[in-house]
This record gives C-alpha cells, sequence and structure tokens, in this order.
C-alpha cells in the first residue's frame, strides 16, 4: 500500500497522521472541507455526507490520482455538545456509512478509523464506574451520548461489512482524548482536583503517538474488523493510578498491579497485536 487518502487530515488529529504518514514514505491524498497547511499532501475538497461526492473522491479525481490503496477515516463532529445530537449523529453515522461503502465498491481493501474511548462509558465518574479498571476492548460497548451512539453503531457496521467481504481489514481506533504539545502546560493544574479528569479515568493520546497508532494499523498483517483502545502509556496526573482508583472508583476491581502513572485506558491489545509503543509523554512537555 503506497497511496493513502486520510479524511479529515486537515483536523488536530488528521494533520498529524498526515505529517507521519509522509514522514513514513506514503503518498497522501488530504480529504476534507479546509485545506491543511501541510502542503505535500494533495487536498481534495469533499463532503462525506453526500455520498456521490464519497465515491468519486475514494475512486479516482481526474489530474489527482487514479486509485488508492487504503482509507483511513477520521472526519467527524469531534464531540458531543459541539452541535445538536440529531444533527451530530446524523453527520457523523452517513459520513462513515458513505466512507465504508465507497471503499468497499473502489475494492480497497483496508479501512483504519477512528472510533472513540466514549464507547467505554463515558463520561466514568463514582456514579457511573467502569466495570473494571484498566478498561479494555473485551466488554460491551456503553454509550452515554449520541456522539458515543454513532461510534459504537460504526464498530457494529464495520464488522458486517467484514461479513460481507472477508478480504476486508477494518481497524477501529478507540482514540482518548486528543493532545498536541501546546496543550500540556495545563496538565500541572489537574492534580489538585482528580474528578476535572475522571470521566475518562485521566487519560490521553497525544496526536503523535496517535498518527504513529494509524500506520500501524495501515500496516498491520490482520484480516477482519479489529477495534483497540489508543492512549497514552500515562495518565494526565502527576498523582499514582492505583491512589486515583482507590480514591474515585472504590469496589472497582483492579485486575492488574498498575505501574506508578500507568494508563487506566488499557493499551495491552495494541501493544500485542499492532506493536504500539508511545514515545510522547506530557512530562517531558511541561
Amino acid at each position: 500500500m503506497k497511496r493513502i487518502a486520510v479524511t479529515g487530515g486537515s483536523g488536530k488529529l488528521g494533520r498529524a497522521v498526515v505529517t507521519h504518514l509522509l514522514d513514513s514514505g506514503y503518498e497522501v491524498v488530504n480529504l476534507d472541507r479546509a485545506p491543511s497547511p501541510e502542503t505535500r499532501a494533495l487536498y481534495v475538497k469533499v463532503d462525506f455526507t453526500d455520498y456521490g461526492q464519497t465515491f468519486e473522491a475514494l475512486h479516482a479525481i481526474d489530474d489527482r490520482y487514479d486509485h488508492l490503496d487504503a482509507v483511513v477515516h477520521l472526519a467527524a463532529i469531534p464531540a458531543p455538545g459541539l452541535i445538536t445530537n440529531s444533527a451530530l449523529f446524523e453527520n457523523n453515522i452517513t459520513s462513515t456509512y458513505h466512507v465504508f461503502a465507497a471503499a468497499k465498491a473502489a475494492g480497497i481493501k483496508r479501512v483504519v478509523w477512528a472510533s472513540s474511548e466514549t464507547v467505554l462509558g463515558l463520561p466514568m465518574g463514582p456514579d457511573s464506574p467502569p466495570p473494571y479498571l484498566p478498561v479494555d476492548e473485551e466488554y460491551h460497548p456503553r454509550p452515554e451520548s449520541s456522539y458515543s451512539l454513532s461510534k459504537t453503531l460504526e464498530e457494529e457496521m464495520a464488522l458486517q461489512f467484514c461479513r460481507w467481504d472477508p478480504a476486508l481489514t477494518m481497524i477501529g481506533l478507540r482514540f482518548s482524548n486528543v493532545m498536541a504539545p501546546e496543550d500540556y502546560k495545563v496538565f500541572p493544574s489537574f492534580d489538585a482536583d482528580p474528578s476535572v479528569r475522571q470521566w475518562n479515568a485521566w487519560g490521553y493520546i497525544d496526536a503523535r503517538d496517535g498518527a504513529q497508532a494509524v500506520r500501524l494499523a495501515v500496516e498491520a498483517e490482520l484480516k477482519g474488523r479489529e477495534i483497540f483502545v489508543i492512549a497514552n502509556a500515562d495518565t494526565v496526573m502527576y498523582r499514582s493510578s492505583a491512589s486515583l482508583a482507590a480514591e474515585v472508583f472504590p469496589g472497582v476491581e483492579v485486575r492488574k498491579n498498575l505501574g506508578e502513572h500507568e494508563t487506566l485506558l488499557s493499551i495491552d491489545k495494541a501493544r500485542r497485536l499492532l506493536g504500539f509503543d508511545p514515545q510522547f509523554s506530557w512530562r517531558r512537555e511541561v
């Protein structure tokens, strides 16, 4: 696979993914509603709520490219509360269906897309605790918002697309809260009140490590649908992970001996099957 389309390549995570893929030797096409400062990638304006535009973009564009080898689908309204619930759900689920269906029609056998940590049951808290810690891919999704519901249904949709075509590989990455280096200056303030970030068990993903996960998913020798939690190896807190779990989630089973700042969003599966190895930590940026 040499030529990869990245939908939403102008977004926060998308920019990091496009840059990382380019630096890794891939030809990248950025499909988005707005251009990106990363000018090394081809750019085509696409509205993914329009199936005709999506179909053409994943087949060929005159004078730009005649085929694509893989699709990384990041385009979406990125969080609940940014627009009304029904509009968010309609945008995200429709866009993802269009990308999945157009990729299948174009004969593209590798699709990597952004699922979300929210399917793990976010927001978490004392009154809505996780079933156990660290949370992982083993329990059934527990969507608590229209955004999370759309991501849950995308995962099921991918399962059915792969049932229709056993040659497909569709990898959903449940990204934690995406952060860039400039975001880290506020992290030291979180320690004063664990409740500020308890909603996602104090997790995050550096956009550069998120980009690494995308590349590894594109390259992985896997078939069918696979789902991975993608977070950094540490939490956003100076306090130990064990003390945070005991204070905020008393009575919740902790299924392993935790490292001092070990993530409570388990990345064990991503380490094992993708070779995911986070390289960037906020602790080295502040």
